[in-house]
C-alpha cells in the first residue's frame, strides 16, 4: 500500500494534467455548440465505420456457414441424381427381362460429410491430403472422398479431429472405374508423372472408346457409389499385353486447387466387407 501511495504521489502532476484535460473537453462540449456538433458528427462517423466493419465481418462468417450448408446440400442432390440414373438403367433392363425389382436407393445407403482440406501435396511420388474431420465426426478408414468435380481418394488414417486421405495422386490408390457408356471396368491408378492424368487399366482389348468419353466409378466396391465422375479419356496408352490395354484419363478433380471435399459413408459397407471376407475363407 505504501508503494502504491508513493507511486501516485510521484506521478501526481500527470494525474492533475489528465483531470484538467477532461474538464476542458467537458466544458468545451457543454458550452460550445459548434464543437459539440463536430464531436457528435465525428463520433457518428466513427461509430458508423465500426458498425460497417463489424457487419462485414459477421456477414463473412455467416457466408462461410451458408457455403458449407450449400456444399452439403449439393452432395445430397448428387446422390439423388445417381439414384435416379440407376433406377432408369434398371427400368431399361426391366423392359427386356420383365424384372420390376428396384435396386436399393443410393441416397438411402450413402451419406456425405463436408470437410475442408487443411494440408495436401501434389508434387511427390506418394501424395497425401489432410481434412478437418475425424472420428468425432463419424469418419472411418476406407471411406471414399469426392469433390464437386469428381473422385478424390480414400480415407487412410483417422484421429479424433482429422483424417489423412490417400488421393488418386498416389501409387497406392486403385479405384474401380468404367466408361460411362460401357459395362467393362478397370482400375484407375496414377503413374506418378502428371497430377492431371491417370490410367484406366486392365480393359479388354475389344472395348470400344472415343476421346472425350467420360470415366466414372463402377460401383463394384463398398467405397464409392456408381456413376461418380473420375475424368475423361484423352488417348490410348501402351498396352501391357495383347489381351488388355489402358486409357489415358484427364482427371476431373483439380488437386492443386482442392479446398473442400465430401466424405462418403456407406451404411452397408461393413456388412458387405464381412460377407466378402467370409466367402474368401472357403477358397
Amino acid at each position: 500500500m505504501q508503494k502504491l501511495l508513493e507511486f501516485l504521489f510521484g506521478k501526481r502532476h500527470w494525474f492533475v494534467f489528465i483531470v484538467c484535460e477532461i474538464l476542458s473537453f467537458v466544458l468545451l462540449y457543454r458550452y460550445n455548440a459548434y464543437h459539440r456538433n463536430i464531436f457528435l458528427s465525428s463520433a457518428n462517423t466513427a461509430f458508423g465505420y465500426v458498425s460497417s466493419v463489424s457487419g462485414t465481418a459477421m456477414s463473412y462468417l455467416r457466408l462461410r456457414e451458408e457455403n458449407r450448408n450449400l456444399f452439403e446440400r449439393n452432395g445430397l442432390l448428387e446422390l439423388e441424381i445417381l439414384d435416379l440414373e440407376q433406377q432408369l438403367e434398371t427400368l431399361k433392363v426391366a423392359q427386356f427381362s420383365y424384372d420390376s425389382v428396384m435396386p436399393d436407393s443410393i441416397a438411402g445407403r450413402y451419406h456425405y460429410t463436408a470437410a475442408r482440406v487443411v494440408n495436401s501435396s501434389v508434387i511427390r511420388l506418394s501424395n497425401y491430403l489432410t481434412i478437418d474431420r475425424g472420428a468425432r465426426d463419424g469418419i472411418r478408414p476406407d471411406m471414399g472422398v469426392v469433390s464437386t468435380q469428381g473422385i478424390v481418394g480414400i480415407v487412410s488414417t483417422v484421429s479424433e479431429h482429422f483424417s489423412v486421405v490417400i488421393p488418386l495422386l498416389n501409387p497406392k490408390s486403385r479405384i474401380s472405374c468404367k466408361l460411362k457408356n460401357g459395362d467393362y471396368y478397370g482400375s484407375l491408378s496414377w503413374d506418378g508423372r502428371d497430377a492431371q492424368y491417370a490410367n484406366l487399366e486392365e480393359l479388354p482389348n475389344h472395348v470400344e472408346f472415343q476421346k472425350g468419353d467420360t470415366v466414372v466409378t463402377s460401383g463394384f466396391s463398398a467405397i464409392f457409389p456408381p456413376g461418380i465422375q473420375a475424368g475423361t479419356v484423352v488417348e490410348m496408352d501402351n498396352a501391357r499385353n495383347h489381351n488388355f490395354y489402358s486409357l489415358r484419363v484427364k482427371l476431373a478433380t483439380d488437386f492443386q486447387r482442392l479446398k473442400s471435399v465430401r466424405v462418403i459413408r456407406n451404411d452397408f459397407q461393413q456388412e458387405q466387407l464381412a460377407a466378402e471376407q467370409e466367402a474368401r475363407k472357403n477358397d
